[in-house]
């Protein structure tokens, strides 16, 4: 198991350094993620009755190659970002491989799925694998305000205001007093390229 004290990696938060883990904990099931002994964060997901734990038993048996249980929607909704996020930031390449791989298969049972992933991926700055996932969602769910948004907030870092305009526009058409896109649109009608 990774030294906390010495470990250079990302645990959810920037002050955990002296956290102390409790055996069988979540955070014991992260860390074995971590250590690549997904068989140890299986045996510690597998015995925690709560949404994490179970989301934990899907995840890691995601990242060894074979689902033998699939994800609810809420599980999916309330930690994949979460969980990819964190692959992400530890740069766990090929968790996260397996990980997207597994998309296809969450997609029928969350549809959400391919907007999480662009929302992280445009939070980590990997601009390019955001659009293909935003992509991907919009073919599932067009009339998806939030994905509109994150649309126009994608062309507007890449200074084209005409699709940033397009998407927020349609955002507002969903969503007539979203306050968030009011302003950006605003923003982007000020800003000249």
């Amino acid at each position: 198991m990774q030294n906390l004290k010495q470990g250079n990696f990302f645990f959810f938060s920037d002050n955990f350094r002296e956290a102390v883990f409790s055996p069988g904990s979540l955070e014991h099931g992260y860390l074995a993620i971590l250590d690549n002994d997904l068989n140890t964060a299986s045996e510690v997901f597998k015995r925690i009755d709560s949404p994490r734990g179970r989301w934990g038993y899907v995840l890691t048996s995601v990242l060894k190659g074979f689902m033998d249980k699939y994800p609810t929607y809420f599980q999916i909704r309330n930690f994949l970002e979460i969980d990819l996020d964190f692959l992400l930031k530890n740069e766990k390449i090929d968790y996260i491989e397996h990980l997207l791989g597994a998309l296809e298969v969450f997609a029928p049972i969350n549809q959400e799925v391919y907007k999480f992933t662009a929302r992280v991926m445009y939070e980590n700055r990997l601009y390019a694998a955001a659009l293909k996932y935003m992509e991907k969602s919009k073919q599932i769910y067009y009339n998806d305000a939030e994905l509109h948004f994150m649309f126009a907030k994608y062309y507007y870092r890449v200074h084209d205001n005409n699709e940033a305009l397009f998407y927020i526009n349609e955002c507002l058409k969903l969503i007539h007093d979203y306050y968030p896109a009011l302003t950006f649109k605003q923003k982007i009608e000020d800003t000249d390229f």
